[in-house]
């Protein structure tokens, strides 16, 4: 029941609570863990790579059978590299590139960044004045958002 293009071997959970932006399709490639248990919001143009984990909630440490709700916010025109884990309550700003392998604990809000490692800290800045801010002249060709409400 997932409203845009997904791989046959990834799996979105909490569809309701996962806001995507334009150009961007959590779970296109394949393997791709997509965890909407809590609020998952993704911007305009961000692209993953398969493989891609994100979670928005977790295990209580003492009752496995209780989860942690939380939420994680990625901003527009981001990469995440192939094999990257994204954990609970992390924020990504715009134009932030998640190297290929890293495990996200973090936040960096203020974007314009690449960051990688486990855990991921930033490696290089990248310059605003250079990044390309594209707009597709039709941005909703390919699918059509359907609506959860059961009434109708």
């Amino acid at each position: 029941h997932v409203p845009w293009p997904t791989h046959i071997t990834s799996l979105v959970g909490g569809v309701k609570n996962i806001h995507i932006g334009i150009d961007t399709n959590p779970g296109y490639m394949p393997g791709c863990y997509i965890q909407g248990m809590g609020q998952l919001t993704i911007g305009d143009y961000t692209q993953m790579s398969a493989n891609v984990g994100i979670i928005t909630a977790n295990h209580d440490l003492y009752d496995c059978r209780k989860h942690h709700i939380s939420q994680v916010t990625i901003g527009r025109y981001c990469w995440i590299g192939m094999n990257a884990v994204i954990l609970p309550d992390v924020i990504l700003g715009d134009h932030t590139v998640v190297g290929a392998g890293s495990v996200v604990t973090k936040s960096f809000p203020e974007g314009y960044c690449v960051i990688a490692g486990n855990p991921a800290r930033k490696i290089k800045d990248i310059d605003k004045e250079l990044v390309v801010q594209y707009h597709y002249s039709k941005p909703y060709t390919g699918f059509q958002l359907v609506s959860n409400d059961d009434s109708q």
